[in-house]
């Protein structure tokens, strides 16, 4: 660790030129020799450098969801140039220039960050050792030596003996407690910052190996921060611990206020949003009217939440406009609520089963009308029904078959049909059967 921070002993003077202003003003407040003092010039160096990388760490979000909306396509560039890397670098490559990614975005702050955290490392081992370094002369060194927090000297480190430990004027079991803490804490923000990002910035309805590399490095991470974190003076804990925190609070203002698409966080805050507007009825906020305004624009391109989020806005009365406004609309309410202007809904399918049974329903109401209707009302007689005969046609009945059908016909000959043993007798419902061929002699009678 000495040897990668003597690499960077070109930037230990601007470092510590930083601490010693900040530690006038601190000084002047908690008193020179305090660790408060040097502790907080610490925290300040840290926020210091991480309000200067903003922008990077602007680029870098930017750089990830680009990576999580280009998986698909490198996986399908992979699959398909498998036995040629080359050509699959070549076109990985054009992917991102077409596309304005920089996969090397992503790790931007972590590599702008390096050169203070190793230029702090150099200060606070020089600080340990009693050698001047940068601005830090003889009586800065003697009062930042003296300087402890919770009892252990910023510049122990858990791995020291305890000869080195009370050369600082302090107990190895204090040093060692502190360190600990402070390295499990680390670990811890590490972590969840890490989870923060996996489990509610990133679009799930996508399931890509870069997801899996997240989620291991969610895991690997805190783990060798641990293990290197024995080394680490406590100055150094405290910058690392205090870039932690900063990481994780700046993390989770984007994730509120910028979510990714199609991510557990867009739709909380497009459920926010909904009720922003329904309580106030505008769109409040230049910001706000943008993100409805690139909604609108994606037409039927909108994920899972942006839907919800119209279906919400409809239900409301309100209808999103291009310009990212919205506008109350009675006709709208009527819709939503199933007021006249709502639309006709179509009757729902029914089962073979539930019709069968309603046609039953059906034909025993018309029976039980049909009987309820008045006697001198005769029902209309079909022709396999039984009429009423009078005199001249019963009497006509008792004649031969023959001679009724000459009668019937005129001056017309009947054609003789065989005799088969008179008209055959009526059924028991009345109704007369059809004339029938007559038997073949050798047919039994």
């Amino acid at each position: 660790m000495d040897t990668i921070a003597s690499l960077f002993s070109f930037i230990t003077w601007p470092v510590s030129w930083v601490i010693v202003q900040f530690h006038k003003v601190y000084g002047a407040i908690f008193g020179p020799d305090t660790g408060w003092a040097w502790g907080l010039s610490i925290v300040s160096l840290v926020v210091l450098i991480r309000i200067c990388l903003i922008p990077l760490f602007v680029k870098q979000i930017k750089s990830t969801r680009n990576m999580q909306a280009l998986q698909p396509k490198m996986k399908a560039i992979q699959e398909r140039y498998k036995s040629d890397k080359q050509r699959q670098s070549e076109e990985m490559m054009k992917l991102y220039k077409e596309t304005g990614t920089n996969p090397l975005s992503s790790c931007l702050p972590i590599l702008a960050q390096s050169p203070f955290f190793f230029a702090l490392y150099h200060v606070l081992s020089s600080i340990a050792s009693g050698k001047e370094i940068g601005v830090i002369d003889g009586p800065l060194l003697a009062s930042a030596r003296q300087a402890h927090i919770f009892g252990a000297p910023l510049a122990s480190k858990f791995t020291d003996s305890a000869a080195e430990v009370a050369a600082l004027d302090a107990s190895l079991t204090s040093v060692r407690i502190v360190t600990a803490v402070m390295i499990v804490m680390m670990s811890a923000s590490q972590f969840f910052t890490q989870r923060q990002l996996m489990m509610k910035n990133v679009d799930l309805s996508v399931k890509t190996p870069y997801m899996q590399q997240q989620k291991m490095l969610m895991y690997i991470f805190p783990v060798i921060f641990a293990v290197m974190g024995v080394n680490f003076p406590v100055g150094v804990l405290v910058y690392w611990l205090t870039t932690n925190v900063w990481t994780m609070g700046q993390q989770m203002y984007v994730i509120n206020q910028n979510p990714t698409p199609g991510s557990k966080a867009q739709d909380s805050y497009l459920q926010r949003l909904l009720k922003s507007i329904t309580q106030h009825e505008e769109v409040r906020g230049r910001r706000r009217k943008t993100i409805v305004k690139v909604i609108v624009a994606k037409g039927s391109d909108r994920n899972e939440n942006e839907r919800r989020f119209f279906a919400g806005l409809t239900k409301a009365g309100f209808a999103a406009q291009a310009d990212g406004t919205v506008i109350k609309s009675d006709t709208i309410v009527a819709d939503a609520e199933g007021g006249p202007a709502a639309r006709r809904q179509q009757p729902k399918r029914q089962t073979k089963a539930q019709r069968q049974a309603a046609a039953a329903q059906h034909a025993t109401a018309k029976d039980t009308e049909d009987a309820s209707e008045p006697a001198a009302e005769e029902a209309p007689t079909t022709s396999l029904e039984k009429k009423p005969q009078g005199p001249a046609k019963a009497a006509a009945k008792e004649e031969p078959k023959g001679e009724a059908q000459s009668e019937a016909q005129g001056d017309k000959p009947a054609r003789p049909r065989a005799n088969s043993g008179g008209s055959r007798q009526q059924g028991k419902s009345g109704q007369r059967k059809g004339q029938q061929r007559p038997k073949h002699p050798s047919s039994k009678k």
